[in-house]
């Protein structure tokens, strides 16, 4: 069959988006364009004609709103660009277009690509193209697309090679050490580096793959393991001035709470102990009894009787807030979608319904001028804006309510945008069975597939960046899949279903090597079984990717064959990929090799221990004065221009409160 191609607008009036660009063109990049018209593009491969004629009004255009071509309308002075994501990011147009051919044809095998195509009318110079396609195409997620018609829709897919083993690792001197760190693009330290040699010299015998790097890097990262929190601080002083009375007193109790709590044993001074002492002591005074502890790591739980039609129940209320501040930052509606995404995750594998979110975020200005945008930064205004539809996008799609919408602009987001999602969901205690897997348990990868998007997400955000990092970072961004989520939560609702799972994990930050890792001590997990969005991807990548949407859950072996049946019947892919053992090793296995065989012991050290001085600088002088107000009412309109102060309504509007209701 040959590949067809369509091209999809907005008819008048409908055409918000075009008319959103030509405002931005001629307003912020001074581009004197006279009309902006936007095409959806799409290439079909693998259907018929009479099938592909019924699709166009039933899936590829909505008649009322849309107009539909065979050939791209021209006039004189058009310039077309064309855009599409990179080979590896998920396209959910793409995919749903997939799955709506499957149900209108009951057959399997066609093929979508997607493009966006800009037709521009104006006397545009070569300069004036060149800006639009900087400000429109982010090479994190995106590239240009060719205007030719392809002669296949396949991935040019090359074989995997073989996971090497890395020679003379075990036998290296400190320098070759550090240039690896940095050819590898490492998160860790020189320090956690030395003692994996040192372990890999010493315990094991030999040099470990790339795999095993790559899979304690992310293990041991800041954004898995907290370590920048979890840093012991040595030394603390704090300057001796009125302005810093609170933060010394503030320590001092906190020394004296220490040294009630840790009288019988030694422990570190570090962030993470000064922010949560105050609840270890009030549990050690018998207090916080509503709090429900477990082995799972998901979200922070307790305890509520909830009056259920008269009847009193026990019922678990989870709490959760996400940051995505650098995938955002760099992929603005991708990263913000996979916050709130990966915010409903945390609970959601406690098996709770998510019910309600917040967002809060901090942006630079984005009414900054283009050509202020910092060297390696996308401009504010294309952060701002396009980390609000992504976040909006994503809850309106799964049907999350978004309560609190409130952004912050400060000078200092500049330098990394904050992106914060809370949620908060519920399920009855009764629905939830937390129990210690055993041998002879499987693990079953539930949900989407796996593919390149978010390799390295974890360590990726937990290392220092620099003017290249938007144009290298790109797999680390992934892209969300609400409809996927939606069906997981739908199964997850249900107790015949989640009564049979014993610990369940998201595939959050680290992928399989994290979320399948941190169930239990002994597994063995076959990459080969991990289902896979296409082929191509090396045991490394399978192990590493955070391909979102996607839970790990732990289950008795006898149970699989009525969990895969309730999987089925919510249309979602579940695959047993590990079984437990009684090891205490993390094992995995790639085309019938070993390429991660560690010990759990040495896994569980999370890296070299991290020491650090600490000094608290007082507010330079004057920092509190207040400047006295002569006249109100210039006054009154200064404080009016702030940002600040400025009124939210468009952007709270971009959310709906009242899915659900």
């Amino acid at each position: 069959m040959s590949i067809h191609r369509i091209f999809v607008r907005k008819r008048e009036g409908f055409a918000h988006e075009a008319t959103s660009m030509y405002q931005t063109l001629r307003t912020e990049l001074n581009i004197p364009v006279k009309a902006v018209t936007i095409y959806e593009r799409y290439d079909i491969e693998g259907v018929s004609d009479e099938d592909l004629a019924n699709a166009k009004q039933l899936i590829f255009s909505e008649p009322p709103v849309d107009e539909l071509f065979d050939t791209l309308p021209e006039t004189e002075h058009t310039h077309i660009i064309a855009t599409e994501y990179v080979p590896g990011q998920y396209d959910q147009r793409a995919d749903s277009a997939e799955q709506c051919l499957a149900m209108l044809t009951l057959k399997s095998g066609a093929t979508v690509r997607t493009a966006r195509v800009f037709a521009l009318e104006g006397n545009l110079s070569a300069d004036d193209l060149a800006r639009i396609k900087h400000y429109y195409i982010n090479p994190v997620d995106s590239r240009e697309a060719s205007l030719e018609i392809p002669t296949s829709l396949a991935l040019d897919v090359q074989p995997p090679m073989p996971v090497e083993s890395l020679k003379n690792f075990i036998t290296a001197d400190e320098a070759t050490l550090k240039s690896l760190r940095q050819e590898l693009g490492l998160a860790m330290s020189d320090a956690d580096l030395a003692l994996i040699q040192d372990y890999f010299a010493n315990t094991e015998k030999r040099n470990p793959t790339i795999t095993e790097i790559h899979v304690l890097d992310t293990y041991w990262s800041d954004h898995c393991r907290h370590t920048t929190f979890m840093t012991e601080l040595t030394d603390i002083t704090i300057d001796d001035t009125p302005e810093t009375a609170p933060i010394r007193a503030a320590l001092e109790e906190y020394m004296a709470g220490r040294g009630v709590l840790y009288a019988s044993r030694k422990k570190a001074r570090t962030l993470m102990d000064m922010a949560t002492l105050a609840v270890k002591e009030l549990r050690a005074q018998g207090g916080l009894k509503e709090i429900d502890e477990s082995e799972e790591i998901n979200a922070c739980t307790i305890i509520v009787p909830v009056d259920v039609n008269g009847k009193t129940e026990e019922w678990l209320l989870l709490f959760k807030n996400e940051t995505h501040n650098h995938p955002t930052e760099i992929e603005p509606y991708g990263g913000a979608a996979t916050c709130l995404g990966g915010c409903i995750r945390d609970p959601l594998s406690g098996r709770a319904y998510v019910y309600q979110a917040m967002r809060v975020t901090g942006s630079g200005n984005p009414l900054t001028p283009l050509d202020e945008t910092l060297e390696g930064k996308l401009p504010q205004v294309q952060i701002t804006t396009g980390a609000a539809r992504g976040y909006s996008s994503y809850g309106n799609q799964i049907g999350l309510a978004t309560g609190e919408v409130r952004e912050y602009y400060h000078p200092g987001y500049v330098a990394k945008r904050m992106e914060i999602g809370a949620v908060i969901g519920a399920a009855p205690r009764s629905n939830v069975r937390r129990e210690e897997p055993v041998p002879g348990d499987i693990v079953v990868l539930l949900g989407g597939q796996t593919g390149r998007d978010g390799c390295g997400g974890a360590t990726g955000s937990s290392k220092e960046h620099d003017l290249s990092s938007l144009a290298s970072c790109g797999a680390e961004v992934q892209k969300g899949n609400p409809l996927t989520e939606r069906k997981i939560q739908r199964l997850f609702r249900r107790p015949e279903v989640t009564t049979l799972i014993k610990r369940c994990n998201d595939f959050g930050a680290g992928g399989v090597s994290v979320a399948i890792g941190e169930l239990t001590d002994g597994l063995l997990i076959n990459l080969d079984t991990v289902p896979k969005k296409y082929e191509g991807l090396d045991g490394t990548e399978l192990a590493i990717s955070e391909s979102q949407e996607r839970m790990a859950c732990v289950i008795a072996a006898k149970d699989w064959e009525a969990f895969q049946k309730y999987c089925d019947e919510e249309n979602l892919e579940a695959t047993i990929v590990a079984d437990v053992t009684d090891s205490n090793r993390l094992i995995m296995t790639w085309q019938g090799t070993n390429i991660v065989d560690i010990s759990r012991n040495f896994l569980n050290t999370n890296g070299a221990d991290q020491h650090q001085k600490a000094h608290v600088a007082s507010p330079v002088s004057g920092y509190y004065n207040t400047t006295a107000v002569t006249d109100i009412k210039a006054h009154w309109l200064d404080t009016m221009k702030d940002l600040a102060v400025t009124s939210q309504q468009g952007l709270g509007e971009r959310f709906d409160s009242t899915i659900g209701a």
